[in-house]
Parts: C-alpha cells; structure tokens; sequence
C-alpha cells in the first residue's frame, strides 16, 4: 500500500522553528523526487519545496527561500522540511507528495499536517 505520512506540525511562535517530516511506504522511494505543499483556508495550494531522488536538486518557493531546508534521507524513506524564521503567513496544512520527475508532476500525496503561526 503506497503511503505518505506527514508529521511534525504543531503551533509555533513567529520566529520559531519546526521540522516536518514525510514518511513513505510502498514504492520505490528512491527513485521518487518529493515536493512539499501548503493550503492555508480559502487559499490556493502552493508549492513549497522540492528534492530530486538523490538530493542533488532542491527549489524553493520565493516566499520561503532562505528560511526553509528540504532535505531526505533514503536509507530512512524520509524527507524533511525544516522551516525557520516562521511567519503568521506561513500557516498551513503542510503536504507531501512523490513524483518520478523532478519538482513536476506528483504520483502520490499525503494527507498533511498543520502548521500555526501564532503569538
């Protein structure tokens, strides 16, 4: 059964950190690249980050980029997103998703995990 889960989320002061993580299952996941999403209510879904199968490749979002880390390790089927300096407009349901090609088109999504910015 292929499967992402995501993990991690949780409620955080603005300029804090969080690290999401996004176990697979079921597929070869080394040959996958990952993207994180984001859909915050009443907003469209927007792509965050991705990493090719082996690292060598990531992008960012514009409204991430120097604050946000995606990162994998194979050995674990796990991809991580660590996110710092985060901001009230930052908060979303944070998803996963697997795809043969990289930062393109996703075979496989996870069912998220919400972030809140919040003092």
């Amino acid at each position: 059964q292929t499967q992402l889960v995501e993990s991690g989320g949780g409620l955080v002061q603005p300029g804090g950190s969080l690290r999401l993580s996004c176990a697979a299952s079921g597929f070869a996941f080394d040959h996958y690249a990952i993207g994180w999403f984001r859909q915050a209510p009443g907003k469209e879904r927007e792509g965050v980050a991705c990493i090719s199968s082996n690292s060598a490749k990531t992008n960012y979002a514009n409204s991430v980029e120097g604050r946000f880390t995606v990162s994998r390790d194979n050995a674990k089927n796990t991809v991580y997103l660590q996110m710092d300096s985060l901001k009230p407009e930052d908060t979303a349901n944070y998803y996963c998703a697997a795809g043969l090609y990289y930062c393109s088109v996703y075979d496989y999504w996870g069912q998220g995990t919400q972030v809140t910015v919040s003092s």
